[in-house]
């Protein structure tokens, strides 16, 4: 672990750092219409996990970015962190990485230079397992240690995965399990086992590559990625996008059995709360939720997993797609519904 504790120098971490979903939506206000300008297929318009333009008939270009202060202490997961999470809205898309520049804020004065080196070797040992290069970047003095990534990929105009085209009867198939702010919270509290850290790791460095393989699937309607806003959070665009509703199971949801029992003994992320209040009243609990799970399905994921809306005759094909990729928790957690924008949990 690095001498300094990262997580010590900034006041959150992770993708629980993100503007709370009500205020960011109060921010962006009408920004977030339509752009005029047809090669743009995917924009800002509905809340997606990147940009998409239009080269030609066969190729569009994906961008996104995404960066935020530290998640873990050790310098070199940090790095890796970082770039998994901003590499995955490529996968979300359905695309394929090509390239990716480096964002780096970091306070120079109180972290020493192999330290600040430690967290880059960390992105760019995540880039080669992609299969990208860190092509340039950008850095500057920052009062908290900032890392990221500006990813690029390619896909097919056709094979296109919104998280606005999801239909009803639809199934919903999350790839990870939940539980990622939990153990970030608990590790901030020093209470993480060194199972519970390994856990973390483990997934959030885990690239979700098998979203590309989704794109070409006729069944797959919508697709995104599970992060700070929770699988609530991120479901509850799906269904504002798509003009529906959806209702989630939750003892078919996947959670990382390390998280479990710290959130049932009250040990959670910030962010939960400040979810829950930006969104708590487009979703309808069950009276049998306990507050611990309520929480789960709000807790802000870090590199989370690929959330999937799939006709119910391409279920199997796509939880053997994510077997066959290593994604052993990948499950049926619910289904869209007709009916208003909300979700209900159950």
């Amino acid at each position: 672990m690095s001498e300094v504790k990262l997580t010590r120098l900034s006041h959150g971490g992770g993708c629980g750092c993100k503007i709370a979903p009500g205020l960011l939506q109060e921010i962006l206000g009408k920004t977030s219409q339509a752009m005029p300008f047809p090669d743009l297929l995917v924009g800002i318009e509905s809340s997606d996990d990147a940009a998409v333009y239009r080269l030609n008939d066969q190729q569009a270009i994906i961008a996104t970015t995404d960066f935020f202060m530290p998640i873990v202490d050790d310098a070199f997961d940090f790095g890796r962190i970082a770039a998994t999470n901003a590499i995955s809205d490529v996968y979300a898309m359905g695309g394929t990485p090509i390239m990716a520049l480096a964002i780096v804020g970091m306070p120079i004065n109180t972290l020493q230079p192999d330290i600040i080196r430690r967290i880059l070797e960390g992105g760019e040992a995540v880039c080669r397992d992609a299969g990208i290069p860190i092509a340039g970047g950008h850095s500057i003095d920052a009062p908290e240690p900032i890392y990221g990534l500006v990813a690029l990929g390619i896909v097919h105009p056709e094979y296109v995965k919104k998280n606005n085209a999801a239909r009803a009867g639809d199934v919903l198939i999350l790839g990870k399990g939940l539980g990622v702010g939990v153990l970030a919270a608990a590790m901030k509290k020093e209470l993480l086992s060194e199972a519970g850290y390994a856990q973390m790791i483990e997934t959030t460095t885990k690239l979700n590559r098998v979203g590309s393989e989704l794109a070409a699937m006729p069944h797959v309607h919508a697709l995104t990625d599970v992060t700070g806003f929770g699988l609530l959070g991120h479901l509850l665009e799906i269904c504002r996008g798509s003009q529906l509703g959806a209702t989630v199971h939750f003892d078919q949801v996947p959670t990382l059995s390390e998280a479990l029992p710290l959130v049932q003994q009250g040990i959670v992320a910030g962010a939960i709360a400040r979810n829950l209040a930006s969104y708590g009243h487009e979703v309808d609990f069950a009276a049998g939720l306990s507050e611990w799970q309520r929480q789960l399905l709000a807790d802000p994921q870090t590199s989370g997993g690929l959330l999937v809306s799939v006709a119910p005759e391409g279920v199997e094909a796509v939880l053997a797609s994510f077997r066959a990729a290593g994604f052993a928790q990948a499950a049926v957690v619910g289904e869209m519904t007709t009916g208003a924008a909300r979700v209900a949990a159950v």
